[in-house]
């Protein structure tokens, strides 16, 4: 119970968001400047990750577990506000998780498909996903403002939201909730390790050729880079994958089981899932840190802009004394 209170702590706490907040800010000012040495198209990719999970980190840390937590009668709780706030909380997620399954997809067509590479592995087609795939998201879950009714009444105004009694009878919400998971963990899961299996084995085959090809020539730059693609690629995905896995089983066994969350927090699947969302946002934070540990021009933009910022402040310091 106490390892719980201090993951539940944690989670919501606000040095922990102001943190995430700050790494994903200086992340999108960085890769925007288009100095890490990555094509435009990667780093259009990688912009809109670092955007989608400031915007996760926002609306379920800084909103949820900071501001609705402790702001009882604030606006977000508001019976009509309420359901428009779940739904900016569920399209930031699938939002973030299909963005990394397009970089998935781009990353697997730049190295497997030669033949339709030089036209899809572009700026423009990167721009058309990255804008189709938040207009498609924010139609798919359109129902989720008629899914909720008021929690209680307290004078004039009514409160709070809880799924309407027919989410959990419903034939036709039934399906909605297992294609609601699907659309943000199955399906992308399963993508991804499909793409990556693909590439894996597109590489090792074209590696053994090119090797028996250059045999003698020194370092051939072209399986270097390819090296560093998919190093960036796998640990993108891969990190995405392990994150995720926690909160999406628990949300799966609490559904085929029919036990859904409430209020013990006691309880072995309340404790799996506040530990599997504690996961989940933690991934919004962690491409950050990969970037940082695959790129080597990425650390020096870094460095590059702490240099800066000390020159900044250094004569503000001495200003002041």
């Amino acid at each position: 119970m106490e390892c719980y209170m201090i993951l539940v702590k944690v989670s919501g706490s606000a040095r922990f968001c102001t943190v995430k907040r700050i790494t994903n800010i200086l992340t999108v000012v960085i890769l925007y400047r288009g100095r890490c040495g990555l094509s435009r198209g990667i780093t259009r990719y990688m912009v809109a990750m670092a955007i989608s999970d400031l915007l996760v980190l926002i609306a379920h840390v800084l909103l949820r577990e900071i501001y609705v937590y402790y702001s009882t009668n604030s606006i977000l709780s508001r019976s009509s506000v309420c359901p428009s706030y779940i739904y900016l909380r569920i399209i930031t997620l699938d939002y973030s998780v299909w963005l990394t399954v397009s970089f998935t997809f781009d990353r697997f067509v730049s190295i497997c498909c030669p033949k339709i590479r030089h036209w899809y592995c572009t700026d423009r087609v990167a721009a058309v996903v990255v804008v189709s795939l938040c207009a498609q998201i924010g139609l798919k879950y359109i129902p989720f403002h008629f899914m909720y009714e008021p929690r209680f009444t307290k004078g004039d105004v009514k409160w709070g939201c809880r799924p309407r009694t027919a989410y959990f009878t419903s034939i036709g919400w039934l399906i909605f909730q297992w294609m609601t998971v699907a659309s943000l963990s199955l399906l992308p899961f399963a993508l991804m390790l499909i793409l990556n299996g693909l590439t894996v084995r597109y590489i090792v085959a074209a590696s053994r050729v090119r090797r028996h090809l250059k045999r003698g020539e020194g370092k051939d730059s072209e399986t270097e880079n390819r090296r560093k693609s998919i190093v960036l690629l796998f640990t993108v995905s891969g990190t995405s994958i392990v994150l995720w896995m926690t909160g999406t089983v628990t949300y799966i066994c609490t559904r085929v089981t029919v036990n859904f969350v409430g209020v013990d927090l006691r309880s072995p699947s309340a404790v799996a899932n506040e530990v599997g969302m504690l996961l989940i946002r933690v991934s919004s934070g962690a491409n950050t840190t990969i970037y940082a540990m695959t790129q080597r021009k990425f650390r020096q933009e870094v460095a590059k802009v702490f240099k800066g910022l000390t020159r900044i402040i250094k004569p503000t310091i001495l200003t002041r004394k």
